[in-house]
C-alpha cells in the first residue's frame, strides 16, 4: 500500500494534536531536554514533536521527506513563534554532518523508515553522549468502544493495512525498536508507556481518522469520502453524543550514544 501523509496535510494539521504535555514534561524529568540543546527530529510530519522540543528551549532542526507536511509545519512553527529549521531529507540519509546534535527524536514514525539505516545514521549524527528517543502515541482498541469500531470500519474501506501494524501488537508497546538500536551500538536503553484520555468532538475525530495511513493517505479521495460518511452513520448510531473519550498510550525508548 502506498502512503503519503501530504495527500492528508490538512486534515493532519488540523485533527493530530500530537503528543501530550505529559510526554514532554517526563523527557525534562529525565533529563533530556534543556535550554540551548541541539535536537533534531527525523520524520517530523508537521512538526508536532519540534515544536515542544522549540517551546521548552531546544534549537531544533526538523526532517521529513514530505513537502506538504514540511509546508504545513512550517506555518505552524511561524504561527506560534518559534524558530525551527524545516528541512526536506530521508531519517536515513540526512546529509547533516557528524557529531551535530544531542538529541535525535521519532515520534510516530519509525516504522516507516528503514530502521536499520535510520539507527546507523542516527548513531552518526549525535555526540558521544547524545540521547535517541523513538515515541509513539496511539489509540487504544478496546472490547466495544469507539477506537475497535473504527479500525473495523477501516479494515472494510482498506483490508490491505501498512505493515507496520503489527509492530505494536494492538497495544501500543514497540519492543522491536530496541533490538534495531541496540544492533547499531546504542546503550542503556530504557522504555516507558503510559496511557491519557483525549477527547474529541464526532467532526475531530473524522478528521483524525481521515489523516490516518489507512484511509486519507492512502485511499483514493472517492472512497475517503465514503468512508467518512460510514464513520459519522456509525458515530450516530452507536456512539451518540457530543464528546468521544478515546484511550490513548504513550511508548517511549530512550537510549545513549556511547
Amino acid at each position: 500500500m502506498q502512503v503519503d501523509f501530504g495527500r492528508t496535510s490538512s486534515d493532519y494539521t488540523q485533527h493530530r494534536a500530537g503528543f501530550p504535555d505529559a510526554f514532554f514534561d517526563r523527557l525534562s524529568r529525565e533529563g533530556f531536554l534543556r535550554p540551548g540543546l541541539r535536537a533534531l527530529d527525523v520524520g517530523t510530519g508537521t512538526g508536532t514533536v519540534a515544536r515542544g522540543l522549540a517551546q521548552r528551549g531546544c534549537a531544533v532542526t526538523a526532517l521529513d521527506v514530505s513537502a506538504p507536511m514540511l509546508d504545513a509545519g512550517r506555518k505552524l512553527a511561524t504561527d506560534a513563534g518559534l524558530n525551527i529549521d524545516f528541512r526536506e531529507a530521508p531519517a536515513e540519509e540526512t546529509g547533516l554532518p557528524a557529531g551535530a546534535f544531542d538529541l535525535l527524536t521519532a515520534g510516530q514514525c519509525w516504522h516507516w523508515f528503514h530502521r536499520s539505516a535510520a539507527a546507523r545514521e542516527a548513531m552518526r549524527l549525535l555526540v558521544p553522549g547524545g540521547r535517541i528517543v523513538i515515541a509513539h502515541f496511539d489509540w487504544i482498541c478496546l472490547r466495544g468502544n469507539v477506537a475497535q469500531a473504527t479500525e473495523e470500519l477501516m479494515s472494510e474501506f482498506n483490508p490491505n493495512p501498512p505493515a507496520y501494524e503489527h509492530f505494536a501488537n494492538g497495544v501500543g508497546i514497540y519492543t522491536q525498536w530496541l533490538r534495531d538500536i541496540s544492533d547499531v551500538g546504542f546503550t542503556h536503553l530504557e522504555t516507558c508507556s503510559f496511557d491519557v484520555p483525549v477527547f474529541y468532538t464526532p467532526t475531530a475525530w473524522k478528521g483524525r481518522c481521515r489523516a490516518s495511513a489507512k484511509v486519507g493517505a492512502s485511499l483514493p479521495p472517492a472512497k475517503v469520502e465514503r468512508f467518512d460518511a460510514a464513520l459519522a452513520r456509525l458515530l450516530d448510531e452507536r456512539f451518540p453524543g457530543d464528546v468521544l473519550d478515546i484511550p490513548h498510550r504513550v511508548f517511549i525508548l530512550t537510549a545513549t550514544r556511547p
